[in-house]
């Protein structure tokens, strides 16, 4: 008779799938940025050819100009649940080398094949700028999100997620447009005799227009996609269609968006303001509302489910209104960095980024959209708080006095740990798995126990 293994044994075959699924991890990343270094040095190669060397370091120079405010502006609607620095370099690596490189090249024999097709060089361009070019610069901005989504799943939960990958993949995409663009411009003023940057220049003009007139142009096209998928993920697992259908819409708007942009040059310059004021200017205003207020909503959840955490145990009792204040959780960091140093303060910011996805699981489970991997990712988001609370939750209570004093405690909640209402909460039938949380005080970090009840007093029958 074969002795099965103990429980805490180690086991061969769960190691060598461990390392097997490491070593394949890293050869997907060591690929994708090697792709990635590759397309960046092809689009270099050819913006340099299409402008000179003198032109493209103008033209990067001028280019560079909005990309701090850009990103720093999707840096801080991201704020409330900061995502990894490595997704936005990798978003905004694609939207510069890969959709770049994938967008001249599909342009270029789009056109060229339109004009050999129709011996009309005028009506290809226009083809091309109001027909071909959304569609493919769009679809290959959306690739970025469409593979953050697929392999970064746990951190693309919601409408900001999406609007931050595709606002930051745009950014990059237009960084390298615009080299082009003010490198070419500054060419054509080269060759007119033009010298540096005289305010009738060609120069000046595409500046003016790209760079202070309209920097969010392109990420308001692919903030649409990003809305998209951002819904997406909200949606149940079960409502695939709808899982498909709301980022394909959001790609069809930013190509139509993209379309009537490009060919408002063709109606002349009254046409041209016509889009501008009428279109991306309110559209601009009202998506900036949109995820201002997203990111809003996203602190009164975190207020509204935590304190069933605070009354378990897990959490500090004053940490729900701390942690859904931006102006509290700085001023807990900056009280652990005094106390403790910069190490103190990057633990305060951790333990606050893992509360906060905590509370976001919750709200999702609560409403039957965390997924099969709810009690695991539950569990391991409590270790982490549970592991950095000596830290975090002095310097969180002090931020919390310091700003809104005093703070009344909150009531227990009436689905915690230990209290066992007579029937279960209508949620829990929506998510099986949703757990009770439990009191570390009785039972340990570790205490976990689903509820599965027999008896459903809401459903009829």
């Amino acid at each position: 008779m074969t002795l099965a293994p103990l429980p805490h044994a180690p086991q061969s075959g769960t190691s060598w799938w461990r390392r097997s699924f490491k070593r394949r991890h890293s050869v997907k990343l060591w690929t994708l940025g090697t792709l990635l270094a590759l397309s960046g040095l092809v689009i270099l190669a050819l913006v340099r050819e299409e402008t000179g060397t003198e032109g493209f370091l103008v033209g990067l120079g001028l280019a560079t100009l909005p990309v701090p405010l850009l990103t720093a502006a999707f840096r801080w609607l991201d704020r409330v649940e900061p995502g990894p620095w490595r997704n936005l370099f990798f978003s905004f690596a694609w939207g510069a080398c890969a959709a770049a490189l994938i967008a001249i090249v599909a342009n270029s024999f789009a056109t060229r094949w339109i004009e050999t097709a129709t011996a009309d060089p005028a009506g290809a361009d226009a083809w091309g700028a109001t027909v071909i070019a959304p569609v493919v610069e769009e679809s290959a901005k959306a690739a970025a999100v469409l593979l953050v989504f697929l392999f970064r799943r746990r951190e693309f939960t919601g409408i900001v997620d999406g609007v931050v990958i595709a606002g930051v993949t745009a950014t990059g995409f237009a960084f390298t447009e615009n080299i082009l663009y003010l490198g070419t411009a500054y060419g054509t003023d080269e060759a007119s005799g033009i010298t540096g940057l005289a305010l009738d220049s060609v120069t000046a003009a595409t500046f003016f227009v790209r760079i202070v007139m309209s920097p969010f142009a392109h990420p308001l096209f692919t903030v649409l996609t990003g809305i998209g998928f951002g819904l997406a993920a909200r949606a149940a697992h079960r409502r695939r269609v709808r899982r498909f259908l709301l980022p394909l819409l959001g790609l069809v708007l930013a190509m139509a968006m993209h379309a009537i942009w490009n060919g408002s040059a063709v109606f002349g310059g009254f046409g041209f303001l016509f889009v501008y004021v009428g279109l991306m200017v309110p559209a601009f205003a009202l998506l900036t509302w949109l995820t201002i207020w997203t990111r809003q909503r996203e602190l009164r959840t975190i207020r509204t489910e935590l304190p069933v955490y605070a009354a378990a145990g897990w959490i500090g009792p004053l940490e729900a209104y701390a942690l859904s204040s931006m102006r509290a959780r700085g001023l807990a960091r900056d009280h652990a960095a005094y106390i403790g140093g910069p190490s103190a303060a990057r633990t305060v910011a951790e333990y606050e980024a893992y509360a906060t996805s905590l509370a976001f699981l919750r709200h999702r489970g609560r409403s039957g959209r965390a997924g099969p991997e709810f009690v695991s990712r539950e569990r391991e988001l409590l270790d982490e708080i549970w592991r950095r609370r000596e830290t975090a939750r002095p310097a969180l209570a002090h931020a919390a006095r310091a700003t809104a004093p005093p703070i009344p405690a909150p009531r227990p909640h009436p689905y915690a740990y230990p209290y066992a209402p007579p029937y279960a909460p209508p949620y829990a039938y929506a998510q099986p798995h949703l757990t009770y949380v439990p009191s570390p005080a009785a039972h340990g970090p570790h205490a976990y126990a689903p509820y599965a009840p027999a008896h459903n007093p809401y459903r009829s029958g």
